[in-house]
């Protein structure tokens, strides 16, 4: 089977592409960039230069492909809205892949996205959603919530070096899954016919607060965090003043995403039917805690060696002054 992955660059379609080619996939990657993506070649991946706002550039991208995976989205420093590269750029890239006659298309959605319609880019995967499901393709609708990568630049980093952890006053405990586990999900549904025409979560065990976040770092780096609580309507004012610039607007769009999190409803959903469906065992997938706790392990060692690398040229320098001294 020949696979398409499209947003094989950011933080989940690299474990995608990663996933696909241990599994022994023949994976072309859709790229706006190829020296940005030259990792991909380097493991493996075709490349395949192309824009979703450009349809004349996928059908090159669709040839002799058997499935795609899709799992872009637009950045917030994307100089394209999310309007054009999440629906008309997957409106463009649906459409070639029926004409293509590539059957299979997995997209990775998020949790709850009907919901939420007054937040742009969860009205825009719904529509997306809807128009995959009226395609004709053989559809998979994945819908991950959070990411654990994230969490590392958001909490660890900062409490680890002494900064500031910012966090909204009321945020919605969220269940966080492994991008790497993730990627299982979507290779599997390759392979099993019955997640066919399904929509599925792909989420953690449990929702985890920003507080209890926060706990578990403090536990495990053995330091405090300093915490400030920004209130939701300074974050609303933010985000009225980037709408009036274009070049802000997806910053604008992805502070509206903060009213999923402002609601403090738990983004978690029931995984049975997904992993009965993919055959996957719940057991087999990394937790919040494993995640951090190697994550600190792993930085504190570092930390122990490079102070004691420092501490050993200190001394060397001391004995080469009493060897040496000066008249």
């Amino acid at each position: 089977m020949s696979v398409l992955i499209v947003g094989a660059t950011g933080t989940l379609g690299r474990q995608i592409t990663r996933r696909a080619l241990d599994e022994g996939y023949k994976v072309r990657c859709l790229v706006r960039s190829s020296r940005r993506a030259a990792f991909l070649k380097e493991w493996g991946a075709e490349l395949v230069t192309g824009n979703l706002c450009y349809p004349e550039t996928l059908p090159a991208a669709l040839e002799g492909v058997t499935a795609v995976i899709d799992a872009a989205t637009a950045r917030a420093t994307d100089s394209l809205s999310i309007r054009q590269i999440d629906w008309i750029g997957k409106v463009n890239l649906i459409q070639a892949t029926k004409a293509a006659g590539v059957d299979r298309y997995i997209f990775l959605s998020i949790l709850d996205a009907e919901k939420f319609p007054n937040v742009p880019l969860m009205e825009i995967k719904t529509c997306t959603e809807k128009f995959l499901a009226e395609s004709g393709l053989d559809y998979t609708i994945l819908r991950p919530c959070g990411f654990l990568q994230g969490l590392i630049g958001q909490y660890a980093i900062p409490i680890l070096e002494g900064q500031g952890v910012w966090v909204m006053g009321s945020t919605a405990p969220t269940a966080y899954m492994d991008t790497i586990d993730i990627a299982k999900f979507a290779v599997q549904c390759l392979k099993v016919p019955e997640s066919i025409s399904k929509t599925l979560p792909v989420v953690g065990s449990k929702a985890w607060s920003a507080d209890e976040i926060i706990k578990l770092c403090e536990r495990l780096s053995g330091k405090e965090a300093r915490v400030t609580k920004t209130p939701i309507g300074v974050v609303r004012a933010t985000r009225r003043i980037a709408q009036f610039f274009q070049w802000t607007w997806n910053i604008a769009d992805r502070l509206a995403f903060t009213e999923v999190v402002a609601t403090g409803r738990p983004l978690v959903a029931p995984m049975d039917e997904t992993y009965q469906i993919l055959n996957l065992n719940p057991q087999e997938m990394t937790t919040l805690e494993s995640y951090m706790q190697e994550y600190f392990s792993r930085i504190l060692k570092k930390l122990k060696e490079v102070e004691y690398a420092q501490e050993q040229a200190k001394k060397k320098k001391e004995r080469t002054k009493k060897a040496y001294p000066r008249f």
